[in-house]
């Protein structure tokens, strides 16, 4: 431990102002820096299978030693909800999944696969048999234009799971075990942003009569019941989490999230996982900053292992956030999709590439995905 702030000391002398670029070690992995790549879902998976695209993609936002987080991949085949993401369930995605894996490690980064599951956020064309989404409830979401702004997604009333059925949604997670075959050196549990997880976490959603409904701790039984199966499975040392108790996405907002972000903090010690990676207050709404009242900082207390922020940060909130120690890494989505030499441009203070909206999520291989210039091609 201690030559972690050696290190820190040492480095900070050369970035005096800018502690987003000293080193850090997250357990057995040494970084450079403390900026990470966020889970971004990009669409581009035809089939749910990675593609050769993906390769470029990754590689470009890779530095030595920096930590990248794949985008969302299925644990089962009722884990889909969108067109074109990946999954890791099957022999053939964890194949394709080899050479991006191979692409970052060859130029020295760390690379976590999110595994997730949407729950009630699909609808029967995406489910085996035409069969309806599962989720800890039986209502159905609200109808809601795409992110692209083409269209309507309509969402399937979902079924709710039955007590004796959890056991197998908390197995399908072991796909962790194949995103290890795949070679990923760790694997980020999806419990955020309104999907099955964050489905049974929160009380606006979750209306269960049996033990994984009503009080709080029943509520995070399904999220810690994965979390110990995953870190049994491949290790708690490659293990993170993301949370995202104070959102509201996909009508799953929670009357307290405070009581609930502190209680997961303090659940999650027990297991010994290697991070907690949570999206800061202020996203309550797609895209949007607000200021809020709420701060992460009583979750970041409580937490003993690595904790990540994430949501609307730009150079000098992430600065902010590590000096007054309110996260040991920084998560960026948008700005490192817009900009593949990030931590370059945050160590130069160089200016940045404006992110297009429109091309997050179309299925182009190169458009809005790997042709954002980098600082050479720019000056």
């Amino acid at each position: 431990m201690a030559k972690q702030v050696d290190n820190g000391q040492e480095e900070q002398q050369q970035n005096p102002q800018n502690p987003l670029l000293t080193p850090y070690k997250l357990g057995k992995f040494q970084l450079s820096h403390r900026i990470v790549l966020a889970p971004l879902t990009r669409q581009r998976s035809y089939g749910n299978v990675p593609q050769p695209h993906a390769v470029l993609y990754y590689s470009q936002r890779t530095s030595k030693g920096g930590l990248l987080i794949s985008e969302a991949a299925g644990v089962s085949n009722t884990a889909q909800g969108y067109p074109m993401t990946p999954g890791i369930w099957t022999k053939e995605q964890v194949e394709a999944w080899k050479p991006i894996v191979d692409a970052v490690h060859a130029k020295g980064g760390v690379f976590f696969c999110q595994i997730g599951h949407v729950g009630r956020v699909s609808n029967y064309s995406y489910q085996p048999n035409g069969q309806a989404p599962i989720s800890s409830t039986d209502k159905g979401l609200t109808p809601l234009y795409r992110a692209n702004g083409i269209g309507y997604v309509e969402h399937t009333p979902p079924r709710r799971l039955t007590t004796d059925e959890l056991p197998g949604i908390v197995n399908d997670f072991r796909a962790a075990l194949n995103a290890i075959e795949a070679g990923f050196d760790g694997v980020e549990i999806h419990g955020a942003h309104g999907y099955l997880i964050d489905q049974f976490l929160k009380d606006q959603v979750n209306d269960s009569t049996d033990e994984y409904g009503g009080s709080l701790e029943n509520r995070c039984r399904f999220a810690l019941e994965i979390v110990e199966a995953v870190s049994n499975a491949i290790g708690a040392d490659r293990v993170g989490i993301r949370l995202s108790p104070f959102a509201g996405y996909m009508e799953s907002g929670d009357s307290n999230p405070e009581a609930l972000g502190l209680y997961m903090a303090e659940a999650l010690n027990k297991y010994g996982i290697l991070y907690c990676h949570m999206v800061n207050p202020r996203m309550k709404t797609l895209g949007e900053n607000c200021e809020v009242p709420h701060s992460l900082l009583p979750m970041r207390k409580a937490f003993r292992g690595t904790f990540m922020a994430a949501g609307g940060y730009d150079r000098e909130d992430g600065i902010k956030a590590l000096a007054e120690n309110r996260a040991d890494l920084v998560v960026y989505g948008r700005l490192f999709l817009a900009n593949p030499d990030l931590p370059k441009r945050f160590e130069l203070n160089a200016p940045l590439n404006k992110y297009n909206r429109e091309t997050f999520y179309i299925p182009d291989p190169v458009l809005g995905y790997t042709d954002y210039p980098f600082l050479e091609a720019t000056e």
